[in-house]
């Protein structure tokens, strides 16, 4: 299709109305003009009927005339019942007849260009509540983007094992050995911008590999290797600082999950995870899993599922901390997700391949691939649409509908991490000394 044909596609519809010249007749123009305009209607609604489908009302059918006379405000009460209708269509019809003064041979109305209102029957009435109404929480998703485009380069110094990306200041947190480094927006489309603010460790040689940002996005946790064995919350506004450091068992934790509302973090260690109340600082309970399936961890409604070394993807209730089930996927897991509706989780395998699993059913599905990776990262976009998936040096775009893969980025170096912005704008991969800043194109 042209560009001009998907430019008109986008437009206003064409209303078969009279001609323009014969809009400024005046009515006591002569007979010959009422011919005019009779042969004209004639042939309009003959161009309408052709383009009419069946089983709709024409325009003079009463139920379409009744509808043409029906005012936005009107379509919008139509959610009222059939007694409120008729007695607002009969107020609204009083008060426009004592404020439009017209021609006696004319609906009140008629001279300013206004419909006559009257109330319409119970038909139109009919018609109307089949309709069904638009939810306010309606949201327009987008289309998987077709490509990417390589912005920037945040200049870290050393492995980036974690990074974060926040919705409304598009600050992003990359994390490595020693210290965070905050970047704010500008940095995102440069190569070689500095810091707007670097969070040290408690020690030089602790590092960070995996961190949470908080819904409301003024904190922040992170876990990882800690010679104190601790996670750490940071609050990151006005001024980036260290709020609390939780005492964990364990010095290495490789994986973190943050609950809907942000008040408990799970936090996967050694054959077990702690589940920590993080407003109040408490913790709640140390839960033992497999020692071999403890690698990730991922919270979706009221679960939370865990996989490891074992290749086994454990699902446990977040009530009775009971295993629900397991399903055995014969090769390692390296990461886990779940989509924006938290119905679907996802299982990167060491081989390449995705497993998605039903939360709730049986159903299941599997994109196959037959590689040996060292990384294996996934990360679902908000709008559903679509999710990424980072295998060593390859960036792969699938559609969610499908499980097609829709484009391929390869970069130079392994890639660590990854984090998508939530508005879908922005991709950003840690690798071996630094992020690179890819914006996605539509």
């Amino acid at each position: 299709m042209s560009k001009a044909k998907k430019k008109n596609s986008f437009g206003m519809p064409r209303v078969h109305d009279e001609p323009e010249e014969r809009r400024n007749v005046p009515e006591s123009s002569g007979i010959s003009n009422q011919h005019g305009q009779q042969g004209q209607q004639q042939s309009d609604h003959l161009h309408r009927m052709s383009r009419e489908p069946l089983d709709c009302p024409t325009q003079h059918q009463p139920v379409y005339q009744e509808l043409t006379a029906v005012t936005q405000q009107q379509w919008n009460r139509r959610a009222l019942g059939l007694s409120e209708l008729q007695a607002t269509y009969s107020s609204k019809v009083e008060v426009g007849d004592e404020a439009v003064a017209g021609p006696s041979h004319l609906p009140p109305g008629h001279e300013y260009g206004w419909p006559h209102l009257c109330p319409p029957s119970a038909e139109v009435y009919s018609l109307l509540s089949k309709i069904p109404l638009v939810p306010d929480n309606v949201v327009v998703t987008r289309r998987a983007p077709w490509t990417t485009w390589k912005v920037g380069t945040l200049g870290h110094g050393k492995r980036v094992f974690a990074v974060a990306i926040s919705r409304s200041t598009h600050h992003v947190y990359t994390c490595g050995t020693g210290c965070i480094k905050v970047w704010d927006k500008s940095a995102l489309h440069a190569t070689d911008s500095a810091p707007q603010a670097q969070l040290d460790l408690q020690d030089p040689n602790d590092s960070v590999f995996t961190c949470k940002l908080f819904p409301d996005e003024q904190s922040l946790i992170t876990g990882g290797l800690s010679q104190r064995q601790t996670l750490t919350v940071w609050d990151l506004a006005p001024t980036p600082r260290v709020r609390v450091h939780l005492p964990t068992a364990n010095s290495m934790c490789p994986s973190l999950a943050l609950s809907h509302d942000a008040r408990l973090c799970f936090a996967c260690f050694k054959g077990c995870v702690e589940i920590w109340d993080v407003h109040n600082q408490i913790l709640v309970r140390k839960h033992d899993i497999p020692k071999s399936g403890s690698r990730r961890i991922e919270v979706a409604g009221n679960k939370f599922w865990t996989g490891g070394e074992d290749t086994i993807l454990y699902s446990w209730d977040l009530r009775t901390y009971r295993m629900l089930r397991q399903c055995c996927l014969h090769y390692e897991i390296l990461s886990i997700t779940h989509d924006p509706s938290e119905e679907w989780v996802l299982a990167g395998l060491r081989t390449g391949s995705i497993f998605i699993l039903h939360t709730h059913r049986d159903d299941w599905f599997k994109t196959v691939a037959q590689k040996y990776y060292h990384h294996h990262n996934i990360k679902f976009a908000s709008s559903g649409s679509f999710f990424v998936a980072t295998t060593d040096t390859s960036i792969n775009f699938f559609q969610a509908a499908s499980l097609q893969k829709s484009f391929e980025v390869v970069e130079p170096f392994e890639i660590l991490c990854c984090d998508m912005s939530p508005d879908n704008q922005y991709l950003i991969t840690g690798s071996k000394n630094s992020a690179t800043t890819y914006q996605l194109l539509y």
